[in-house]
């Protein structure tokens, strides 16, 4: 590996060690937040359906920006925007408000995000790609696997302390120290990070430049075919994922039997982020099983729907314990092949673009899949909720048979 390489690396991970440290303080008790704000189950994942409707809405314009004013500065305008909105957040609960503020307020949170998907990995590929990474003989999964681990770490971290200080103090300390590491984010990266083997282009029209954008999205996504079936996985995939997580803080306080018991919400995150170590670790493995990327696609697909569905049909805290961890590993493991696959089959000049449209993809499905499933828990209860994830989750097997039976040069494990 040579220096350059090992710069651009030690830079990617230090950046996703601050940013998931950071988001990770509330991961563990945000639905917690909401609920203790005065929002019901309906109410606290349609706020949340606005945040990925943020994501929608945002996307593009901000993949815009990504490519027009380059990666480090969409970082850069994330970390801001997200410092902001969590701020407002922590306003909204001390001050009782109307749920039209909290779905302006989720918003917000997500069109911080959307600087960050896409314009990052992006940027990783470009940096790794300039400085002879790939031709070393280098492998993005191996790149993308150490950055899961880092973010499990980080996970771990800030999830555990995170409820630990809410239980200690109240439901509020966490996101101040969200905004405060934001704002360490930020200073990182405004020192450490540099486009490098990518020249941004600067049109003089914004709106223009977003109408290229969303065709060059469509045509280099949607339009390259094996592109598109992993893509159309996304929106269910998507609403699934984020109902999962943070329906599962309130259902395993309602298993425990306290649902003031903080802490053991911020544990259920940590056992995710400890599953994404482990997963992220996996990886290197997974091409003495599987020659192809998109059969570990498949398969976590169909392991991951198994588990949401026995989480639903078996309500025992120990058992919901033991299958989250689990699904964390599957999650972990099998993102960073998704990554490689797509980055393996997009140019560098849309990359940043069609990795947000994929994003996209994702947050349309979870803002109309998360109101539904939270109103499935108000009205069934958490297990029913999660047997209707798990049916949801199905919807995506289709997509991936059609990508395995593209073969294309990228499939192959052995492919950088």
């Amino acid at each position: 590996m040579n220096e350059g390489t090992r710069r651009v690396q030690t830079t990617y991970l230090i950046l996703l060690l601050l940013h998931t440290l950071a988001a990770s303080f509330i991961w563990g008790i945000n639905t917690l937040f909401l609920l203790d704000a005065g929002l019901s189950n309906t109410q606290a994942f349609t706020a949340n359906a606005f945040f990925t409707a943020g994501m929608v809405i945002f996307e593009v314009p901000t993949g815009v920006v990504a490519d027009t004013r380059g990666r480090r500065m969409s970082y850069l305008l994330g970390t801001v925007t997200l410092a902001i909105a969590t701020l407002l957040y922590l306003l909204l609960w001390w001050r009782p408000a109307p749920f039209w503020a909290w779905a302006a307020a989720s918003a917000l949170l997500g069109l911080g995000f959307t600087f960050f998907s896409g314009a990052v990995d992006a940027w990783l590929v470009d940096a790794l790609t300039f400085n002879g990474y790939t031709k070393e003989g280098g492998r993005l999964e191996d790149v993308f696997a150490r950055g899961k681990i880092v973010e499990g770490v980080a996970m771990l971290g800030g999830s555990v302390a995170g409820g630990l200080i809410a239980q200690a103090t109240n439901l509020g300390v966490p996101y101040l120290l969200r905004a405060a590491f934001l704002v360490l984010s930020f200073v990182t990266a405004f020192a450490l990070m540099r486009d490098t083997g990518f020249t941004p282009h600067r049109g003089k029209q914004p709106l223009e430049e977003i109408k290229n954008v969303l065709r060059e999205s469509i045509a280099h996504g949607l339009g390259n075919r094996p592109v598109r079936w992993v893509m159309l996985t996304a929106p269910f995939a998507g609403g699934v994922t984020i109902f999962a997580f943070y329906a599962m803080q309130p259902y395993l306080l309602e298993l425990w039997g306290n649902e003031r018991a903080y802490a053991i919400a911020g544990l259920a995150a940590a056992i995710v982020a400890g599953a994404q170590i482990a997963g992220g670790l996996l990886v290197p493995h997974l091409r003495r099983v599987f020659s192809r990327r998109t059969i570990v696609l498949l398969c976590g697909t169909i392991v991951s729907a198994a588990m949401l569905a026995i989480i639903g049909l078996r309500p025992s805290f120990w058992v919901v314990i033991a299958l989250l961890s689990l699904w964390g590993l599957m999650f972990a493991a099998v993102t960073p092949v998704r990554q490689s696959y797509l980055n393996a089959l997009i140019e560098s000049k849309q990359r940043a673009t069609v990795l947000s449209f994929d994003s996209l993809l994702g947050s349309s499905g979870a803002a109309v899949i998360q109101p539904v499933l939270g109103k499935a828990a108000d009205v069934w209860g958490y297990p029913a909720s999660y047997l209707v994830s798990a049916a949801i989750q199905t919807l995506a097997l289709p997509f991936c048979w059609l990508a395995v039976r593209e073969r294309t040069t990228a499939d192959a494990m052995n492919d950088t």
